[in-house]
Formats: C-alpha cells, structure tokens, sequence
C-alpha cells in the first residue's frame, strides 16, 4: 500500500467513533472526524512514516498534498502537518516548501490547521533564512487572507530572544484595526510570547499602541 493508504489505515484502526461528533462540535469542522485522539494519532504515524520513507523532497511534498487535499477527514490533514515536521525530513524545509505551506494555511483557514505551520514550519523557515522570508512575511502580514496574516503575526512565537522586534511589530500593525477574533488572538498571542523574553518592551509597546481589549489581555496575561 502506498503511504496515504497506510495513513488512512492506521488512522482507522486507532479511531474511537464515538468521540467523533464531540472533536467535530468542538472545533467547529465542516469536515468530519474519525475520532483518533492526539496521542494515539501521532504514535499511530509515527510508525507509519518510519515504516515508509521517502526519498527526495518532491516526493515528500507529493505525498503531504496528497493526504491534504484527498482528506475526507480532519485526521488526515493533522496527519499531512506531521508529516511534514517528521524528522527523517528536516533536510528539506527549503524555501521550495513555501508554495506547499502557503497552500495548506491558505485552504486550512483554521486555527487547528494554521497554527502548527506558523509557529513550527513557517517559523523554522525564517530562522534559516530570514533574507528570503522577512519580506515574504511583511508581504503576507498586509494580505486579504486572515490565516497568512495570522502565521506571519506568529512565526516568530519560538523564537524567545532572537525575536526581531522590527519585523514582529512590522506583521502585527496591519492587523491592529482587524476586528476579527482570530486576527486580535494572534497578536495577544504573539506579544505574549515575547514578554517572555522582554516583558518590559511588550508593556511599552501595548501602551503606546491602540491594541484591542481582547490582544491587550493575551498580551499582558503573565505580567503584574
């Protein structure tokens, strides 16, 4: 069987069904789910994905849209973001990656979907390549699309004191007016993070800035 196949299989066999309709409600999904919880789910691929490597980065790339777009259910394009942050895979997070991710927030459009490729994907492109990627990144945080906005406003979220302050301002500011919750969440988020490294700055910046109540709150959420 080919990946995507075993995937499907082994994504079934760890599926308890009755906690389908809960996970779905939950996350608002128009897509249904399997009901595979979180761990199960990953150990399940992990074995998967160790038992059926691939052996050059567009095959690799192949078979994450694969599993993204065939997905009938949402397990399947949770499995598609794991298999791209698999380890047998690290050599090939280049910039060619970036259509692919572009894709998957673009057409995920959802926190569950968007998060893990910002933070984790999209994040760990800017730390190794931050020529190519800061204007990439100023580029989407001024996009009509809410989800390029939101990862270029939480790329940087691992980054602790290598944060450029400069280019996470830079991504955040053209959301400022945005009255969208997911939009408002992820600038709290992101400045939440960094007052972790620099609260004192996230203070001045929140002050100084007519953030809204909902990212003022995120933002100032672990500081006296």
């Amino acid at each position: 069987m080919s990946l995507t196949e075993e995937v499907r299989l082994a994504l079934r066999k760890a599926a308890e069904p009755d906690k389908a309709a809960a996970m779905r409600a939950y996350m608002k999904s128009a897509m249904p789910f399997l009901g595979v919880q979180a761990g199960p789910r990953r150990a399940a691929l992990r074995q998967v994905f160790a038992d059926h490597p691939l052996g050059t980065a567009p095959e690799w790339r192949q078979a994450v849209l694969r599993l993204w777009r065939e997905a009938e259910f949402r397990e399947e394009r949770y499995a598609a973001i794991e298999l791209t942050g698999f380890r047998l895979y690290r050599d090939y997070q280049t910039l060619s990656t970036v259509p692919m991710y572009e894709e998957m927030i673009v057409s995920g459009a959802w926190w569950d979907l968007v998060d893990e490729l910002a933070t984790h994907r999209v994040g760990g492109l800017l730390a190794a390549f931050p020529d190519a990627m800061r204007p990439l990144m100023l580029e989407w945080a001024h996009a009509g699309d809410l989800w390029k906005r939101r990862t270029a406003i939480l790329c940087q979220n691992r980054f602790k004191s290598r944060t450029d302050t400069a280019l996470l301002y830079a991504c955040i500011e053209p959301s400022l007016s945005d009255n969208d919750f997911f939009a408002r969440k992820a600038i709290g988020w992101a400045l939440r993070e960094y007052a972790k490294t620099n609260p004192d700055e996230v203070v001045r910046y929140v002050r100084a800035k007519g953030i809204s109540g909902l990212s003022r709150r995120e933002a100032l959420k672990n500081l006296t």
